[in-house]
């Protein structure tokens, strides 16, 4: 285990050190990591798999939910496989140019993810509120539009963050107590000036989260509105239980992503292990709940899993 841990550090080298003052301890941490990831690709690879062999689920919302799936695993198999060569083997060096490919994939699907988010809280608005024209406002192609837009979206905003710290000096310390190359943590290790790397960082998650969050709020105020005017308890109540999956998967994507980004810049008194703990919960933990939620609260999709778990 010395031997893989005195890895040397080339001049096209970077050493991730996991989760730094818990060196001792990664054994042990390895096993939520990978229990969580392997829950995740199960439960993701179930809505996959079940969607695509039910015609009925052929519809814009699950259509959605698959797309969520895809961007849950692809996010958690961006850091897993990686972290737990660190954790097990102390496989800890990464080449510059597979830390910067790491960082872009990874910064693309959660920007996606965050469309994605939006797309889905537009879909509740319709069914909720225009109910009558869903079919027509709403249909496979269209969703399918939606979803590459959103993916130019993310490929267009995250690409100049690798190719700006491609440009950028590394010094001597070539070490980012990391599990994964974050960009932040890969700007904080240069010795170059990092002032534009850091502007854009910043303002391009703000303009995201912000705006995602804005046309979010957007929806779900008009959904309010609109079901405020119905009388009926029980159509107050359908339509809680249409956006519930919804809006918990909204809460557990952004609570621990705002947190992240907010304490790598401006929370220095944090200790660096909780930093990285955060850092990996937003990628694990919300891959891992996000099928479950689904699976929970649509009646349609957990039909359709017990149909196929009771084959088996």
């Amino acid at each position: 285990m010395l031997a893989f841990n005195l890895t040397p550090s080339g001049p096209s080298t970077f050493i991730l050190t996991g989760i730094p003052g818990l060196e001792a301890a990664h054994i042990w941490i390895s096993i939520p990591f990978s229990t969580f990831y392997i829950i995740s690709l199960l439960g993701n690879f179930t809505v996959l798999f079940v969607v695509s062999k039910e015609q009925t689920l052929h519809k814009p919302m699950y259509l959605l939910l698959c797309m969520l799936a895809l961007t849950d695993i692809s996010g958690s198999t961006c850091v897993v496989p990686k972290a737990l060569c660190i954790f097990w083997f102390g496989f800890k060096s990464i080449t510059v140019d597979g830390c910067l490919t790491q960082m872009f994939f990874l910064h693309t699907i959660a920007t996606m993810h965050s469309a994605i988010l939006v797309t889905m809280a537009f879909d509740r608005y319709v069914a909720i509120c225009d109910p009558l024209r869903y079919a027509t406002i709403l249909t496979n192609a269209r969703i399918a539009k939606l979803g590459l837009a959103g993916l130019i979206r993310a490929v267009l905003l995250v690409l100049p963050e690798p190719l700006l710290l491609r440009s950028l000096p590394f010094c001597i310390n070539r070490v980012i107590p990391h599990t994964y190359c974050e960009h932040i943590a890969v700007v904080k290790i240069s010795c170059g000036d990092t002032r534009v790397n850091r502007i854009y960082s910043l303002v391009i998650s703000l303009v995201i989260i912000g705006l995602d969050l804005t046309l979010i709020g957007l929806s779900y105020g008009l959904i309010i509105r609109d079901v405020f005017r119905i009388s009926s308890k029980k159509a107050h109540q359908k339509a809680l239980n249409t956006c519930t999956a919804h809006i918990c998967v909204i809460l557990m994507s952004y609570t621990p992503s705002l947190f992240s980004a907010l304490t790598h810049r401006f929370g220095q008194s944090i200790a660096a292990h909780v930093h990285i703990l955060l850092a990996n919960v937003y990628v694990l933990v919300p891959s891992m709940l996000n099928p479950i939620i689904y699976g929970v609260k649509t009646k349609e999709l957990r039909e359709k899993v017990g149909k196929y778990t009771c084959r088996m």
